[in-house]
């Protein structure tokens, strides 16, 4: 199949481990951004493939991971309501708030459904004029022009009953907070190829200068990863700190330019806080003063809503880096896909989902 079977073809996997084996002489950390990219590492082996000098650490490229407590219970508040249909994609159903989530809502009678796009849920709001129609908009940059077209297209049909609740983050100032932080051991950065097909490849440059670190644009296929460890290491090796793309064949240095500016017209930069993590300044966007009307925040008036995290899960440990999922001492036991304490387990990016699927076994 193209663009599949091409980017899995095991002798150029061999050559790429091959290079790499022959360029690295010293230990190098390499944080992959995305969640994607993750599964793909830890379910074809990539990391067991690579020199012992090759540490590879997950990072905070899940949103529906980093996505903080006090927003899934304002989902659930908000949800649990008479006359709303919550509409969100089907991986935030089982993230846990601080006492429930929102399937066990739907398992209570509450009309939560999964949407494929945000701009179902227009429709949704139109066959249904007398209910509140509410998308759950959680994401990085690769999401944000469809929710905020959603928004854009209830404003031009003038749709009084459709709302939005905010999630959006942004994954610049996450590597920015990463390599800022005192416990910071990231030498080089694989960043997320979807983000970049819409943002472009700038905005990284100047964290490159700033802190001296290469990042390399990178696909989510084992040759995609291969190929970009390759560039980290070589770039590494010789002193260099550059951004460089890997994924050639979708991302432009500008991006989607019409995206962006669809995203401009709709939202604005905020601080936002990222689960297990805390607030990281600038990080997120919000509704514009002018889309306030579709801010579900606002609409539903949950701003009180929220509670503590669990001290028991250690996905903020996980999602910057600090340690893998299996040395967490409830990981695969106190903690599973069916019974999960965070974010990390539930996710179809989630990096603690990834090793219980692919690696439980061997990670005691």
């Amino acid at each position: 199949m193209k663009f599949l079977d091409e980017y899995r073809d095991g002798e150029a996997a061999k050559r790429f481990v091959e290079a790499i084996h022959h360029e690295v002489t010293k230990p190098w950390n390499l944080m992959e951004v995305c969640g994607g990219q993750t599964h793909s590492i830890v379910r074809f082996g990539i990391d067991e493939l690579l020199p012992k000098f090759i540490n590879l650490i997950h990072g905070p490229g899940c949103p529906v991971c980093v996505t903080p407590v006090e927003l899934i219970d304002k989902a659930v508040d908000i949800a649990a309501r008479p006359n709303v249909i919550f509409c969100s994609f089907g991986d935030m159903l089982r993230v846990p708030g601080t006492k429930s989530d929102l399937f066990g809502v739907k398992s209570r009678g509450g009309d939560v459904r999964i949407v494929y796009s945000p701009l179902d849920c227009l429709k949704v709001a139109e066959e249904n004029p007398g209910k509140q129609v509410v998308f759950f908009a959680v994401g990085f940059e690769t999401t944000a022009p469809a929710n905020a077209m959603s928004v854009f297209e209830a404003k031009r049909r003038g749709l009084t009953n459709y709302s939005i609740l905010v999630s959006h983050v942004l994954v610049p100032p996450a590597l920015e907070a990463v390599l800022s932080s005192p416990q910071r051991r990231v030498d080089g950065f694989i960043a997320a190829g979807h983000v970049c097909t819409i943002m472009g490849t700038r905005e990284y440059e100047p964290l490159v200068e700033k802190y001296k670190v290469p990042i390399v644009v990178a696909g989510f296929e084992p040759l995609d990863l291969l190929q970009a460890i390759h560039m980290l290491v070589k770039q590494l090796e010789e002193g260099r700190h550059e951004v460089e793309n890997q994924y050639e064949r979708l991302v432009r240095e500008d991006g989607n330019r019409p995206a962006q500016d669809l995203i401009k017209a709709v939202f604005e930069v905020r601080d936002r806080a990222w689960r297990g993590i805390g607030t990281i300044p600038k990080s997120g966007w919000g509704l514009r003063a002018e889309y306030a009307d579709y801010d579900a925040e606002l609409r539903f008036d949950v701003k009180d809503v929220g509670g503590p995290e669990s001290t028991e899960c250690m996905s903020g440990l996980v999602l910057q880096g600090i340690i893998k999922p299996h040395e967490c001492p409830a990981f695969g036991t106190r903690c599973t896909p069916d019974n999960p304490l965070g974010a990390t387990m539930v996710s179809n990016e989630g990096a603690c989902a990834a090793y219980y699927r692919y690696r439980r076994h061997e990670a005691k």
